[in-house]
């Protein structure tokens, strides 16, 4: 019994200092001062951390949907390239679609992990973008949408959009590759494309890639949030 006793109370003793090592991490810096920490960890590239998961693809640009779960924490992994969030939910409850875009990963690398505490899930929609800055003047603009974004660098644009229930938008039609996001708690868009086909968001998150011509219009008897956003491809 003596034995059992001692073996049980050397488990609870690891947990106990596990769990206070595992606090005192680095939570940012550069990738070697990540080596060699006691927890077990790896340097990656932020397209190979298992959370920032790709879902759309195209040449030099992707589509991450980035997802923590409560009480998860990101491996360390390294931004090099210019990125838009659209930030859904951050453990606390939504966050509405707030948007960020971080440019200066080009002339420096950042290397950092995300814990979440909860008790909700931590989501982004993120567009990452690979390509070289849009040239000075192109006349790339999209018809259809305000000239005017609500967001808008070299790399990236983005617009904010409520439907009304029963509305329906222009036709729009993008130069460059462009997501459109649900990211309201209430109701549901359709993404009408001219081929016919049609894409239906119904939660925050919720996402469509449209590649082609296409109306917003909102069935439901709700308003409803959106964010279009394009990759700007020189």
């Amino acid at each position: 019994m003596k034995t059992h006793a001692s073996f049980l109370l050397a488990i609870l003793l690891c947990h106990t200092l596990g769990a206070s090592v595992a606090s005192a991490q680095l939570t940012e810096g550069e990738p070697e001062d990540f080596a060699g920490l006691t927890d077990p960890v790896r340097v990656v590239h932020i397209l190979d951390e298992p959370r920032h998961r790709t879902v759309y693809q195209q040449q030099n640009i992707r589509l991450l949907d980035i997802q923590i779960n409560p009480g998860d924490t990101t491996l360390p992994h390294t931004h090099d390239n210019p990125i838009l969030y659209t930030f859904i939910s951050n453990g606390e409850g939504l966050l509405g679609g707030r948007l960020s875009s971080a440019t200066r990963y080009v002339e420096e690398s950042y290397t950092h992990r995300v814990t979440n505490e909860g008790p909700g899930l931590f989501r982004i929609v993120a567009l990452a973008s690979f390509a070289e800055p849009a040239s000075t003047g192109i006349d790339d603009l999209p018809s259809g949408l305000p000239s005017e974004a609500e967001l808008e660098n070299d790399w990236f644009r983005a617009w904010r959009i409520t439907l009304q229930p029963g509305e329906r938008s222009s036709e729009i039609e993008h130069v460059n590759p462009a997501f459109v996001v649900q990211v309201s708690s209430e109701g549901r868009v359709h993404v009408e494309r001219k081929d016919g086909v049609t894409a239906e968001l119904l939660t925050p998150g919720d996402w469509s890639a449209p590649g082609q011509g296409y109306v917003l219009y909102n069935p439901a008897s709700e308003p409803v949030d959106l964010v279009v956003k394009e990759a700007r491809v020189p």
